[in-house]
């Protein structure tokens, strides 16, 4: 299917607070050994968080966040390690599993605003833009997969998308990958989109066209 894209707007941002809900802060500020967060102004959650984490050394605190999220995903001795390599590095960008990049950069970003830039910096781009195809609707929400394929003539050769991914990208391949590349998509209509992913992996100065098309063509998997 024939598709226009239209790249409507590209944002780097360091940090999502909309990620981190007043819930988490809560369970955070137990954890960093502050008393009656439940009963504090909601408001004040974050702060509260902030100050509660620089009575912590940055390792420590780094511990206390990693294993509040991934203790599930991590097992103690990953999470020594990541705890040590993210001063160094930017272990979102950087981490063998890509399915945990967004969730180590929300926890980096947290980690970088509590200790005014003790941590690398670590940015995400989010792109508003619109998928219209050239005839009938779409009736189904696009995939990450499908999206991603779909972006492919608007984005710079140097892309490391593209780069990595050049068969998945262009040819009728499946792309599994793009779950994890993408970490947050939306859309009301199923044409105009907001999609979210780290700088590393596309950022505003690898859209080189802000209005393309592209054919999407339906992957099959091989039996």
């Amino acid at each position: 299917m024939n598709y226009q894209i239209t790249i409507n707007r590209a944002n780097t941002v360091d940090e999502v607070e909309e990620y981190w809900t007043n819930e988490d802060y809560i369970k955070l500020l137990e954890k960093f050994d502050y008393p009656d967060a439940a009963e504090a102004d909601p408001a004040s959650l974050r702060e509260l968080l902030f100050m509660a984490i620089s009575d912590f050394e940055p390792k420590d605190a780094a511990v206390i966040v990693l294993e509040y999220k991934l203790s599930e995903a991590l097992n103690e001795g990953q999470i020594q390690q990541i705890s040590n390599d993210m001063f160094l590095d930017k272990v979102c960008e950087e981490y063998p599993e890509i399915g945990l990049h967004s969730t180590l950069f929300h926890i980096n970003q947290l980690l970088f605003k509590a200790y005014n830039g003790t941590f690398p910096n670590a940015k995400a781009t989010i792109i508003e833009c619109s998928f219209t195809p050239a005839e009938g609707e779409n009736e189904n929400e696009l995939t990450k997969e499908s999206i991603l394929k779909l972006l492919n003539n608007g984005l710079s050769g140097s892309n490391l998308i593209k780069r990595l991914f050049d068969s998945q990208m262009t040819e009728n391949a499946p792309f599994p990958e793009a779950e994890d590349i993408l970490w947050d998509v939306k859309t009301m209509d199923n044409v105009n989109y907001t999609i979210m992913t780290s700088e590393y992996w596309l950022s505003k100065d690898d859209i080189i066209a802000s209005e393309f098309e592209e054919v999407l063509e339906i992957v099959v998997d091989a039996e």
